[in-house]
């Protein structure tokens, strides 16, 4: 796994500003991976809880793997009502979760940071048989000349950029390596709206956005409110989104 220190300090912007799942994509995973209230779902790289407690919405046990303190911390505060919900300080790779113990593997925004060959072996070990991994991002409409302006700046203001969700647009993942045989993309429309506190607190949240103390992050921020004024319409804009889902079995 790459560095777990990545979202060090970012964890109150990213559980602020980080949108959920559409419910249709949940819909979606109860039905295909066939998994019931009775299940036990291990929730990988799960950050702040936000797939976390949608899937706790839907009454089932998850357990929250998070190397991260911060990020992990978030989580616990705000999951800390569900008793369905465990949260493990551990990675990817070695999740500390028991042998076959687990129903369902969930990836949600984080499987581009895993050592991938290592993580399938992880899974393969703690999941149940025929039990299925689902990998999701949330990820920006390509096609859409707001995101590919956005890019620029981030680009342009961000040293660490390589592109949006780890750059898997630009460097695609090995999906066929990670699965085992045949797996499923599905597509679901998740459009997101924002004020300009939420979208610049978007922008700020990633892994690569400046911190206050950078040179870059006055810049930054600049140019992200003219692209706002641009592309607002009565203080609020429309970032053009997709949520995508890889699922099958590892």
């Amino acid at each position: 796994m790459k560095s777990t220190n990545t979202f060090t300090n970012k964890a109150e912007l990213y559980a602020k500003y980080r949108q959920t799942y559409p419910s249709d994509y949940i819909d979606y995973l109860v039905s295909k991976a066939d998994i019931n209230d009775d299940c036990i779902i291990a929730d990988i790289g799960s950050g702040t809880g936000i797939l976390s407690k949608q899937l706790l919405e839907r009454c089932f046990t998850v357990i929250g793997v998070e190397p991260n303190d911060d990020m992990r911390a978030a989580a616990e505060q705000s999951l800390k009502s569900c008793s369905r919900f465990t949260s493990v300080k551990a990675t990817a790779e070695e999740t500390t979760l028991h042998d076959h113990s687990v129903d369902f593997v969930t990836v949600a925004q984080a499987f581009h940071w895993f050592d991938i060959d290592k993580f399938r072996v992880e899974c393969q070990r703690i999941l149940k048989h025929d039990a299925k991994v689902a990998l999701v991002w949330n990820i920006r409409d390509e096609s859409s000349i707001l995101n590919k302006e956005s890019a620029a700046i981030c680009k342009k203001y961000c040293p660490s950029f390589t592109g949006f969700s780890g750059g898997m647009h630009e460097n695609p993942l090995p999906f066929h390596q990670f699965f085992n045989a045949g797996f499923e993309v599905k597509t679901f429309r998740n459009d997101l709206p924002f004020h300009l506190d939420g979208f610049l607190g978007r922008y700020l949240s990633a892994s690569f956005a400046p911190k206050k103390n950078d040179k870059e992050y006055n810049p930054f921020i600049n140019a992200l409110k003219e692209l706002f004024e641009r592309y607002s319409n009565n203080g609020t804009i429309i970032i053009p989104n997709l949520t995508r889902s890889y699922l099958g079995e590892v």
